[in-house]
């Protein structure tokens, strides 16, 4: 009974790093992937909400800069989609069609049609140089889970609004359907629709403001560079040339920030290792114990292998290497329970605990090393047996 808490007891000690180290790479790795494979590689913010001001104009004289392919602004809105008999939230975005396929990566761009059948591909029509004067295309594209869980049909008018009230709606026709990407950190908003950026800026009343002002906002624009200037020179270059037309807006490169990532993973690991060493500590203390106490019962038997002349090197292997295999029988139980919570926790948590737990990794070098970690340090709480063993005076030994 006592082998088996002791087993028990390390498997727990193990199975909290195997759970950090897994889930926190795991949501790196999906981070650094998503950086890494973005088709755009600089990306431009600004802080309070819908902050990048003259979006269209704006995009325009990045897309004017050397080496830059193309210039994405995105607005990201709630709406309210009245259906014949309801009226259901949808998370709204606002592009300009072609330069939104030019800035996806090429997974996700495969889940869009090609070309994005919403009109005027550069939205400047309806946009008309700030008046937003210019004939709407009226067009509007659906997720399939939301076409699919209200019937929506292509050629069908939908009615869509910034508030509850019907007749202050815009009809759009739905000319497309496109698919979502899972698992993501966090819910993904399968009720969504695509309009143009125009289009959605004049819904949300952020087209210009009451007085006329010009407001044409974004929440963010991607920039994506021709495949010959992605160098890191050019990447700089080019991200430094457009914080010099918007020296208040925030210029990110995604290069520069899966490097910052890493450290910061780095830094997470370190503090992980830290955290869970006050664990292990804890299960080999027990498992020094649990040696002590087998040296003290087996105490007469210790005394006549010395006394018949069993060498001390062959006592002290048998004590380090029962040590070593109760270690070792603890990590292979904790490295097992460690990828069944994580999987329980996957399958049966839900939301965003059961999505993060969704993304772990199992290193198989990182659980060997852990493992090996583990036997080597059961050799020190060996030791103290060992010391143990072999201090005490035959005649005391053979009492």
């Amino acid at each position: 009974m006592l082998t088996l808490l002791t087993i028990a007891g390390l498997g727990a000690a193990v199975a909290l790093p195997v759970v950090l180290l897994s889930v926190g790479g795991g949501v790196y790795d999906h981070e650094r992937a998503a950086l890494t494979s973005a088709g755009y590689q600089i990306a431009v913010s600004s802080g309070g909400t819908h902050g990048i001001d003259g979006a269209h104009s704006f995009s325009a004289d990045i897309d004017a800069l050397p080496g830059v392919a193309a210039a994405s602004p995105v607005l990201s809105v709630a709406l309210e989609a009245f259906l014949p008999n309801s009226t259901v939230p949808v998370l709204t975005e606002g592009v300009l069609p072609a330069a939104f396929l030019a800035t996806q990566e090429p997974e996700e761009a495969d889940l869009f049609p090609h070309p994005l059948p919403l009109g005027d591909p550069t939205d400047s029509a309806h946009w008309d140089n700030g008046t937003y004067a210019g004939p709407s295309a009226g067009r509007v594209l659906l997720s399939t889970p939301f076409a699919s869980a209200e019937r929506i049909g292509l050629g069908a008018t939908l009615r869509l609004g910034s508030g509850t009230d019907r007749n202050d709606s815009t009809p759009f026709e739905v000319t497309g359907l496109f698919g979502v990407v899972g698992p993501s950190i966090g819910p993904t908003a399968v009720f969504g629709a695509i309009l143009p950026l125009s289009d959605l800026q004049v819904l949300s009343g952020l087209a210009r403001t009451a007085s006329g002002v010009e407001l044409d906002a974004a929440d963010s624009v991607e920039v994506s560079l021709q495949p010959a200037d992605q160098s890191p020179t050019d990447l700089d270059r080019v991200a430094g040339e457009i914080a010099h037309l918007a020296p208040f807006y925030t210029v990110s490169v995604l290069d520069s920030e899966a490097g910052q990532l890493a450290q910061a993973e780095g830094i997470l690991d370190g503090f992980y290792v830290g955290l869970s060493a006050v664990g292990l500590v804890i299960g080999l203390a027990f498992l020094a114990l649990v040696l002590l106490r087998e040296v003290e019962s087996e105490r007469r038997s210790i005394g006549i292998r010395r006394a018949i002349g069993v060498p001390s090197y062959q006592v002290a292997i048998g004590l380090l290497g029962r040590g070593a295999a109760l270690a070792a029988a603890g990590a292979v139980v904790g490295i097992l329970g460690g990828v069944a919570i994580v999987g329980a926790l996957a399958d049966r948590a839900g939301g965003e605990v059961g999505a993060v737990a969704a993304l772990a990794v199992f290193d198989p070098a990182t659980l060997l090393l852990l493992a090996l970690s583990v036997v080597g340090l059961s050799l020190v709480a060996g030791s103290l047996a060992v010391r143990a063993a072999l201090r005490r005076a035959l005649p005391e030994s053979l009492r």
